[in-house]
């Protein structure tokens, strides 16, 4: 037996993350930034492992944990996706990588609070946990800047027709689509329809009016979020659904318009639509937004400094959830296995 990864896997607020704490083969690189090039170009094969059939699942994600070369973070990690995404920040993945080290010991524990530092590969990420009784109970995270890239942008997508969309930055680059517009409830039930619209805008978006981040090379946009109205009784400011890609759509290929769905109310994803709400004079600096997922989870956003990044006017968000383990495991690879790297077939991918 070879290959064997030892992994943390949790949840927050519905999505699941591994986090690999150990059995990752060497990766060169003096930042989180460098490390995911590598990974991404030598290494793709394991992320494939971990991701996809029968080790993974279409909704799994992953995060690689690193001693960081910067000494104001304690740990870094680089983010695994599917469909070779390797996002520059998210946010439910470092409440998980955060709950992990936390309650595995990694990082020690201080009561009420713990405070700490991760390198990710967008920058430095401040955590706040509140600790209780070995419980790692609340995860404030402190984002990168985030900024509206582009405004009222429109998309014109096969068989929908035109779209309106925003397209902003929250760690990835996110087309903002209200549900309304193109007929969507976000609801669990009409989870195939919505992956189907979303992949479909989200890659037309991509087509017609690519953008890159300022500071690195980041194209994008790499993901979408539908915006609707919360559940009333949920206490909620609204309610979204994230579409993220699980391959590649063909135009010719019909049966490759789908994705898959954040389970959580994805912390990237809110800050990208903060970030949108701040420009258009929705959201004041300090006031609480409380972001619904599709399965009626909640994260907690906040804008504490306004910035800039390259030419455009810039917030930083926090972003607080909360994480739980849900096993650990290794992940192993004989060298005989007939999926060195795993597989996807077309009924759940």
């Amino acid at each position: 037996v070879c290959g064997t990864l030892h992994s943390i896997d949790c949840h927050a607020a519905g999505e699941p993350a591994r986090v690999i704490v150990g059995g990752w083969p060497k990766v060169p690189g003096e930042t989180m930034f460098e490390k995911r090039s590598f990974m991404m170009e030598n290494q793709d094969s394991l992320r494939k492992l971990v991701l996809q059939e029968p080790r993974g699942y279409p909704c799994q994600n992953a995060n690689v944990i690193f001693p960081s070369s910067n000494e104001k973070a304690d740990f870094g990690y680089v983010i695994l996706e599917q469909n070779k995404i390797y996002p520059a920040m998210s946010g439910h993945n470092t409440i998980c990588v955060a709950t992990a080290l936390l309650e595995t010991g990694m990082v020690p524990m201080e009561y009420p609070i713990t405070n700490f530092t991760l390198e990710a590969p967008a920058g430095l990420i401040d955590i706040a946990a509140e600790c209780e009784r070995g419980k790692a109970k609340n995860i404030k995270l402190t984002n990168v800047a985030s900024y509206l890239a582009a405004q009222d942008v429109r998309i014109q997508v096969p068989e929908i027709g035109d779209v309106h969309v925003d397209i902003a930055y929250g760690g990835m680059f996110y087309v903002i689509v209200q549900a309304a517009d193109v007929g969507l409830q976000l609801i669990p039930s009409k989870g195939k329809d919505i992956v189907r619209l979303g992949e479909m805008i989200k890659i037309a978006c991509r087509e017609q009016h690519p953008v890159n981040h300022p500071d690195i090379d980041y194209p994008g946009p790499d993901i979408l979020v539908f915006r609707g109205p919360a559940d009333p009784a949920s206490g909620a400011h609204s309610r979204n659904a994230v579409v993220m890609s699980n391959g590649d759509l063909d135009w010719d290929r019909p049966e490759t318009w789908t994705g898959m769905i954040d389970r959580s109310p994805c912390g990237t994803g809110t800050s990208a639509v903060m970030a949108a709400m701040h420009a258009r004079g929705e959201l004041k600096h300090g006031e609480k937004f409380v972001h619904e997922s599709i399965i009626g989870t909640k994260f907690v956003g906040e804008i504490i400094e306004e910035t800039q990044v390259g030419p455009f006017q810039a917030v930083v968000p926090t972003i607080q959830g909360e994480g739980f383990i849900t096993q650990t495991c290794q992940i192993v690879l004989h060298p005989t296995d007939p999926f060195p790297e795993g597989y996807t077939v077309g009924d759940i991918w």
